[in-house]
């Protein structure tokens, strides 16, 4: 399984509320998952489109797999740093692999989770389709993008 990090790598911050922990006081392991769509959604909405535009176009892009490996315990209050790649392109799908940190403090982060989501582009009567070349080509032109 290939969780490499292609870049552009994005990152975003998410403040882990009381809400997202359990009973024994650490992140619920679903909530990763949560994490994961925030960290895709800025991807998105910082290098090509955002949800939104995607929709308007007649698209949903559902997850269709996913996978999550956890290292390392989040907690209430933490700051965490989500990292997104477009890992894979195709025309009726794309994968994403994330890392999750927690920001300790200005000079140490720990590695929390890593895992992907793989999405399938559906139309609003839930056929499978193929994305659409404007689209397609803006995430072509970022996963070829100088390193």
């Amino acid at each position: 399984m290939n969780l490499s990090m292609p870049e552009p790598v994005h990152s975003t911050s998410y403040r882990v509320l009381y809400g997202d922990t359990d009973a024994a006081g650490v992140v619920y392991y679903a909530n990763y998952l949560r994490y994961f769509e925030k960290g895709r959604t800025e991807y998105m909405r910082d290098l090509a489109v955002t949800y939104r535009e995607i929709e308007s176009m007649g698209l949903v892009l559902p997850v269709i797999e996913c996978y999550s490996r956890y290292k390392a315990p989040a907690g209430y209050d933490d700051l965490l740093t989500i990292e997104t790649s477009l890992a894979e392109l195709k025309n009726v799908s794309c994968r994403f692999n994330y890392r999750i940190y927690r920001n300790d403090n200005d000079e140490s982060k720990t590695f929390l989770a890593k895992g992907y989501t793989v999405h399938a582009s559906v139309n609003r009567d839930g056929r499978l389709t193929r994305l659409p070349v404007q689209l397609l080509e803006k995430l072509e032109k970022i996963l070829s993008s100088p390193k």
